[in-house]
């Protein structure tokens, strides 16, 4: 036998190979390369020889007889290509399809062998150079960070050995080890080098109260029994973890100086977080005893009245994404289901959400950006696709918003919604708790070199100081296997804590589980845990002590059990195929104690958790827009026809069908209303709606909403836009408006000291914040959740000067809403219905373009950004809920971006219907008084507060009884045109909607 073996696997000759197809356009559409054809290889190389038999057995298991050929000999030779590609993982990056193809041989064979994934590609025809094959590898198919490519020659091709070996396997000559700072040489200075160098973003700021914490005479008698002295990089490494931003929220919990420059007023806020978000939040869960779980655990909880409850958070994961687009979504998706996981004693994960905000997909400039925005959103979409459906969850929702800012640092907001019964055995499942003597478990994957540094690195801002490392990437398969596994073993009450291992890995989910067994009432302390990091399972070996207990690799939980438990813990988890370790103990020590071959390699006494760190300050000053040097501009606009096609074309406006098609929305079976709507499935829906339990008529709408440029003129309107856009979503597909519960996602741009702009971004975030309160107390929304991602920011070489750039994202909240809906075949769409029905518009349109997308369209900013009267629109809001429920509603849209006359075409074209609408019977304000352009500006307005209806007309009075004064009739739906008229009941749009429906369609292509 050779000491190594490959299998080759391709689709049989003349079948579509859609792999290498779409390898073909987007190489055409990135760099205008062309060719004949191109065909994929899947490879699986193993690091050893296998017996005959078995490779008969494991090639037929991995065949399809139908579509696909296969050998362990090339299935290429000399004469069948112009160039190949090979394109591998690097060594120690999880290779999910090698561990699965690992799990079969094992079902085979008794033979132990690693085997490695890899895909080659067989370019043919075409005036092809190496150097375009190189392009391809290095700028298309393999990411250096994750991965390595090599190009193969005709004229250098052995038929007998074909791609040969390429194992990427690990090999660490290395003996582990930790090390300590002697406390004789403990200074601020060591710890700040030891921080630069070890790439963990200390702040400056902490450095102080860890010296001191190490030179305790207290805490150094404590360690001694121990034989420790100074800090190991063990315990640093946690410190950092465990003070990164990320984790620690530091900004959030900071005291700003916020100062009017207009009035010369400066207000102190101690704590943005406390005060805008905690305490609003729970005066309001006080009024709503159906709110269960809040502010501590991975996710909120919220109950529906039918014995469950549904649990939710969002999370971003931009910093990685960023370097690794498709390992940083799929990451960051199967990480925030681990948090679902991961809540009270275990949820079960049902429907997955997404938004990106990227740069300009055309983007020819000069600067040297990681991945080109087009590349990016690409590889995004097909990460948080991997990561969603293959986990078996369907992707749901999802948003794109297309910004020039989004270049710095792209976005990737990531959203799961979970189910959980009120009670498991008698007991609250909302709850956990920890004794001293439960055992700790880890159960999932296992620990390797990705993920090191992750929150430290989220912590900071886009450079090429930004370690790799922390690019991890995720494996939906051994996750759905955990999910199932745990749920299980939470029916049957063997499940005393549970959390997910995320940011931090180890020291961030023991850290923070040992503090629940603590009693402030007690008269000795309870917490504590002790770990014996030589038990954790490793990919490979060579890791050390401090690698092992902050990695993030994925798939990973902790769990808290009684020992007379284990046994049969143990039993599911082998029954389930997933690997569980015990890897310590809770304890009453009061101290986080790790042990690694019997040695005591950390002991960090809990005192360090409450030390007073110093509170994090900022600067905040607030410029009004007027005196930043932003106006109104004049429009001189004729020709509103080819104005309306330019607007439907615009690309936040566009169709992104082509996006949600991606996607699996149907596992599971629960929609009720899913991403697209109307005749042709093809018109994005305000919201989405899935039922709780397939039994049960009680379902969840959701939706997200984020309007990140209004922040250009006001970060205050854009939180307040955004929420009132959201309570608008839901109500409209049949939500609830008594039961409304929200998550925030702030990601925002730099706000240290020395930044650009520093001192305003910090007044935006204050601003925001507050808006974030009072919006929320004014709308009766619970913040069940949320995320702050700060250092929003890129610095790039601009190779044209040889100078470096920093580009600042706009100041950006993504707002979700979940409501209750009461039932789910009650439940609304926007696609227009009959040829006939009338077209109501409910809410005050106002002379409120800033921001907007038509001004963006023409190059302007403007001044007049969207406000918003909560108080008015919740008036409204109830009387069209009223008339909602009476069954007056036959499709219903909401009008955000874009403005009225583009959400007009989406409700037209959803039920390929036509509209004529009669612009003098739009309810306007005085703003609009001696406006220029007036017409166009009532269509491409954007103000907040306003709905469009469907109505019969046998229901015209009884509708308009309910909804008085706040509902006008605009118009009525036809058979053919979109249809506009003005002022002087003069037609200004008459389009065919199905014309204007294809155009719409072409912004994006065909990707």
């Amino acid at each position: 036998m050779t000491d190594f073996s490959r299998l080759e696997i391709a689709l049989k000759r003349g079948l579509f190979d859609a792999n290498g197809e779409g390898v073909k356009n987007k190489a055409f559409g990135y760099f205008g390369i062309e060719y004949n054809s191109v065909k994929s290889v899947r490879v699986l190389t193993f690091d050893s020889g296998l017996e005959d038999s078995v490779k008969k057995a494991f090639q037929e298991r991995v065949t399809d007889p139908v579509t696909e050929v296969s050998s362990f000999s090339p299935l290429v030779q000399k004469d069948d290509f112009d160039y190949i590609l090979w394109v591998g993982w690097h060594p120690g990056v999880k290779d999910n399809t090698g561990e699965v193809a690992i799990d079969l041989l094992s079902q085979i064979s008794d033979k132990k062998t690693n085997i490695y994934s890899s895909d080659y590609y067989i370019f043919r025809g075409g005036n092809l150079k190496k150097e375009d094959i190189e392009k391809i590898g290095d700028k298309l198919l393999a990411n250096p960070i994750v991965q390595t490519f090599k190009v193969y020659l005709k004229e250098e091709w052995d038929n007998n050995n074909g791609i040969g070996a390429n194992l990427q396997k690990v090999r660490i000559k290395h003996r582990p080890t930790y090390s300590s700072i002697p406390a004789s040489q403990l200074t601020n200075e060591d710890i700040e080098r030891i921080s630069v160098e070890r790439e963990t973003f200390l702040n400056p700021r902490d450095i102080p109260t860890i010296v001191n914490f190490f030179k305790n005479e207290n805490i150094i008698e404590k360690r001694k029994e121990f034989g420790l002295e100074g800090p190991t990089d063990v315990e640093l490494e946690s410190i950092c973890q465990a003070r990164s931003d990320h984790c620690n929220h530091n900004t959030f919990n900071g005291k700003f100086y916020y100062t009017d420059k207009k009035t010369g007023k400066t207000t102190i806020i101690n704590n943005l977080f406390k005060e805008c978000i905690v305490e609003p939040t729970k005066k309001l869960a006080a009024e709503r005893p159906w709110i269960k779980s809040i502010l501590w655990d991975n996710a909120g909880v919220a109950a529906l009245g039918n014995g469950l409850c549904y649990v939710v958070t969002g999370e971003t994961h931009n910093s990685p994404s960023n370097l690794e687009g498709y390992g940083g979504a799929i990451t960051g998706i199967v990480g925030v289901y681990r948090d679902i996981m991961g809540s009270g004693k275990g949820a079960f994960v049902v429907l997955g959400a997404y938004t990106f905000c990227v740069g300009d997909q055309d983007y020819s400039g000069p600067l040297d950006v990681p991945l080109h925005p087009k590349r990016l959103l690409d590889a995004v979409i097909e990460g948080v696709k991997d990561g969603g459906n293959k986990s078996g969850n369907p992707t749901m929702f999802g948003n794109v918003q297309f910004e020039p800012e989004s270049m710095g640092k792209s976005l990737v907001f990531v959203y799961p919604l979970g189910i959980i019964p009120e009670e498991v055995l008698g007991k609250p499942s909302y709850e956990k708790h920890i004794d001293p003597g439960n055992l700790i478990i880890m159960s999932g994957g296992r620990v390797g070199k990705d993920g090191m540094h992750g929150v430290t690195a989220a912590s900071a801002s886009l450079d090429e100081t930004i370690p790799a490392g922390h690019v991890q990437i995720g494996d939906p398969y051994t996750q759905k296997k955990m999910q199932d596994f745990l749920i299980e073993a939470r029916d049957q009450g063997l499940i005393k804590f549970i959390t997910d291992n995320g940011g931090g890995g180890l020291s961030s989910s023991v850290g923070e589980s040992s503090r629940f067994n603590y009693d402030q009432n007690a008269t000795e302390r309870r917490d504590g845990a002790e770990v014996y990091l030589d038990k954790v399972p490793l990919k490979y070996h060579g890791l050390d002590p401090w690698e092992i207990f902050v990695s993030e690799s994925q798939e990973r939980m902790t769990i808290g059990i009684e020992p007379n438990n284990l046994d049969r813990f143990m039993e599911l988890s082998k029954k389930h195929d997933v690997e569980s370790t015990v890897i310590g103990k809770f304890t009453n020590s009061g101290a986080l104690h790790l042990r690694y071959e019997g040695e005591t390699c950390a002991y960090l006494p809990s005192e360090l958790l409450e030390e007073q760190f110093p509170q994090w300050e900022f600067n905040a000053e607030w410029v009004e827009p007027e005196e930043r040097g932003l106006y109104e501009p004049k429009l001189k606009l004729e020709y509103h026809n080819e104005l309306f096609k330019r607007l439907l074309q615009q690309p936040n406006i566009a169709s992104k069908e082509w996006v949600s098609r991606q996607y699996d929305h149907e596992v599971q079976g629960a929609k009720v209303i899913g991403p697209l709507v109307g005749i042709e499935n093809d018109i994005d829906s305000d919201a989405i709606v899935l039922r709780s339990d397939l039994k049960s008529d009680i379902g969840i709408a959701i939706t997200q909403i984020l309007n990140p440029k209004y922040s250009k003129i006001d970060a205050r309107e854009m939180v307040a836009s955004a929420i009132d856009e959201a309570v608008r979503g839901v109500l409209i597909v049949g939500g609830d408006i008594n039961h409304l519960t929200g998550i925030d996602n702030f990601c925002w741009p730099s706000i240290e000291k020395g930044k650009p702009n520093a001192e305003h971004k910090a007044a935006q975030l204050v601003r925001a914040n507050w808006a974030l309160k009072e919006f929320c107390l004014e709308y009766g929304i619970p913040l069940l959740s949320g995320k702050d991602s700060m250092y929003c920011d890129g610095t790039f070489l601009n190779k044209e000067t040889e100078k470096k750039e920093t580009i600042s994202g706009l100041e950006t909240m993504q707002f979700s809403i979940q409501s209750k809906v009461n039932d789910v075949n009650n439940c609304i769409t926007s696609d227009a219905k009959e040829a006939g029905n009338l077209v109501y518009l409910i809410g005050t349109t106002k002379n409120e373009l800033g921001g907007s997308e038509f001004y963006k369209m023409l190059g302007e900013t403007g001044l007049n950004v969207p406000k918003t009267d909560a108080k008015k629109n919740l008036e409204i809001y109830k009387k069209f809920v009223e008339a909602r429920d009476k069954g007056y509603c036959v499709s219903t849209k909401n009008i955000r971006a874009g403005g009225l006359g583009v959400h007009l075409f989406k409700m037209a074209a959803g039920g390929n219907l036509g509209i004529e609408i009669d612009l003098n019977n739009v309810r306007i304000d005085e703003s609009f008084d001696n406006t220029d352009y007036i017409e166009q500006r009532i269509l491409a307005s954007e103000s907040t507060g306003r709905i469009a209806i469907e109505v019969k007309e046998e229901n015209r009075e009884e509708f308009e009884s309910v909804m008085g004064e706040y509902a006008s009739c605009i118009g009525k739906f036809t058979k053919n045109n979109f249809v506009v008229k003005d002022l002087n009941n003069n037609p200004i749009i008459n389009e065919d909607i199905y014309k204007l429906k294809k155009l719409w369609k072409t912004t994006h292509g065909n990707r």
